[in-house]
C-alpha cells in the first residue's frame, strides 16, 4: 500500500506541472516545424521537466485511442500494489474475451484459459508487443474478474490526473466506440506512466522473453510495436524512451513517446496520422526540439539589473542593482526574459558596496527561472548637506570641540594670569 501511494505521488508530482500549464493562458506554443501528413492530426510536444507546451495541434480534440488505451491499463496494474513477480492463471471467465479479441483480429501474447503466468509477463506482453489478451487478462486480476469495474477505475484515475476529455469503454483500445481522449490528456496519462520506474523498463525493451509456461513448453521472444527503438530503423533515435503505439483503422496510427537528451526531456502525443508518416513525424518534431532548445544565461553579475531611488545625498538619484550570481535556463532562442523585483521604495545613503537591497525572480517565456539577490557593485556616500541625522551629530561635535578648546583657554589664561600676579609680587 505505501508503494502505491508513493508511486501515485511520483507521478502527481509530475503531472502537475503539466496540467497547471495547460491551464494558465498567455505561454508561447511555438509554429509547427514541420508538416502533418493531415492537417486533422492530433500533436501536442511539451518539456516533461516544466510540464511547457511546446506545439499543439488539435490537441484538445477528442478522438480514437487504440491501444494508447492500454497505458492506463499498464498504470492501474502497477498501482493495484500486486505482486509483478507472483503467477496468475487465466481464468475461464475470460473466453468470450478471448474470443472477441480474436473476431477482431487483435494483437496478441497467445494467452491460453488455464495457462499459469507471471504478471510481470502480462505487462510486458502489454506494453511491448500490445498485447490485447495480456490487457483483459490484467483487468481481471486487479478487478476479481470484473472487467466492467476496471474501466470505472480506468476513468476515476483519468479524472484524478486531470483529464477532462477522455473516456475509456475497454481496457485494450481494440474496441473504438466511446473509447476517447485528446493529445492533452494522453500527456498526462503518460507522464503518471512515465514516473514508474517498472512501466519505463517494460515500454523501453526491443524484445521481451517469454518463459516456457504449463501450456506453452518453450520460451518465445516478442518484439516492441514501437519501431523507433529498433537501430536498424530508418527513424531510430537514441533518445526515445518508450512509451506506446496505437492502431485501429477508425483511430489511424497513434503514438506516445518520450525522448531524453543532455538532461531534458521531452513528451509526445501524435493521434491520427499513417504507417508511411507517424515515425517521420515524431523524429523531425524531437529534432527539432533538441536543435531549437538549449540552455542559455539569462542572468550575469555585470548587468544593471534596476535601479532604487537613493535619498539624503545629492550627488546621486538612485542605486545600481546587479544580480549577485549567474542564472541560466533552458529555453527557445525567441523566449523573452523578463523579471519581477522585490526592492524598498527608496533607501538612504550611505549604502555600502555589495549591500543586499532586494531580489529578482527570473522568467523565460513566463515560466519561472529562479530568484537572485540584487547587490551594489559600489558605495553611495551620504551628501552631508541633506543628512540631517549627521548633520546634527556634526554639529554637536562641533560645540563640544568649542567647549572643550573654550575650557582649555580659560585653564591656559588663568595660568597666566597668577604667574603675572607672583611676578608683581617679587618685584615689591
Amino acid at each position: 500500500m505505501k508503494d502505491t501511494l508513493f508511486r501515485r505521488s511520483t507521478a502527481l508530482v509530475l503531472t502537475l506541472a503539466l496540467m497547471l500549464c495547460t491551464a494558465l493562458p498567455g505561454f508561447a506554443v511555438y509554429q509547427m516545424p514541420i508538416q502533418t501528413a493531415s492537417d486533422t492530426e492530433s500533436v501536442y510536444l511539451f518539456n516533461l521537466d516544466t510540464g511547457k507546451p511546446i506545439l499543439a495541434q488539435n490537441a484538445d480534440q477528442p478522438r480514437y485511442i487504440a491501444s494508447l488505451t492500454k497505458m492506463m491499463t499498464a498504470l492501474l496494474f502497477l498501482e493495484s500494489g500486486k505482486d509483478m513477480n507472483q503467477e496468475i492463471t487465466i481464468p475461464t471467465t475470460l473466453t468470450q474475451e478471448f474470443k472477441d479479441i480474436q473476431n477482431a483480429n487483435g494483437s496478441t501474447m497467445n494467452l491460453r484459459i488455464g495457462e499459469t503466468v507471471r504478471r510481470i509477463d502480462l505487462l510486458n506482453g502489454l506494453l511491448v508487443a500490445s498485447a490485447n489478451d495480456a490487457a483483459s487478462a490484467i483487468a481481471s486480476d486487479v478487478a476479481d474478474g470484473n472487467i466492467t469495474a476496471f474501466v470505472a477505475q480506468m476513468n476515476q484515475r483519468a479524472k484524478e490526473l486531470g483529464c477532462t476529455n477522455t473516456n475509456f469503454t475497454c481496457v485494450h483500445g481494440l474496441y473504438d466506440y466511446g473509447n476517447v481522449s485528446t493529445a492533452e490528456d494522453l500527456a498526462k496519462i503518460a507522464s503518471a506512466c512515465y514516473a514508474n520506474e517498472t512501466y519505463m523498463q517494460a515500454a523501453n525493451s526491443l524484445t521481451y522473453t517469454l518463459p516456457a509456461t504449463n501450456l506453452h513448453q518453450t520460451e518465445r521472444t516478442i518484439k516492441s510495436t514501437n519501431l523507433m527503438l529498433d537501430p536498424e530503423y530508418a527513424y531510430y533515435r537514441d533518445y526515445i524512451r518508450g512509451m506506446k503505439t496505437g492502431f485501429t483503422t477508425l483511430a489511424g496510427r497513434c503514438f506516445v513517446t518520450f525522448a531524453q537528451q543532455d538532461g531534458h526531456t521531452y513528451g509526445l502525443v501524435v493521434l491520427g496520422s499513417d504507417m508511411d508518416n507517424i515515425y517521420r513525424e515524431c523524429a523531425e518534431i524531437l529534432d527539432w526540439a533538441f536543435a531549437s532548445f538549449a540552455d542559455r544565461p539569462l542572468v550575469d553579475t555585470q548587468t544593471v539589473l534596476t535601479t532604487v531611488p537613493l535619498t539624503k545625498c545629492r550627488s546621486e538619484e538612485q542605486v545600481e542593482l546587479y544580480a549577485a550570481n549567474d542564472l541560466s535556463g533552458y529555453g527557445h532562442a525567441d523566449d523573452a526574459v523578463t523579471f519581477t523585483f522585490s526592492l524598498p521604495e527608496s533607501v538612504s545613503a550611505t549604502v555600502k558596496d555589495g549591500a543586499v537591497l532586494g531580489t529578482a525572480t527570473v522568467y523565460l517565456d513566463g515560466y519561472e527561472m529562479g530568484t537572485v539577490d540584487l547587490v551594489t557593485h559600489r558605495a553611495y556616500v551620504s551628501d552631508f548637506r541633506t543628512d540631517t541625522k549627521t548633520t546634527l551629530v556634526l554639529m554637536a561635535a562641533l560645540v563640544l570641540i568649542l567647549v572643550v578648546l573654550g575650557f582649555f583657554t580659560m585653564v591656559a589664561g588663568g595660568g597666566s594670569l597668577n604667574l603675572h600676579r607672583r611676578g608683581r609680587s617679587r618685584r615689591r
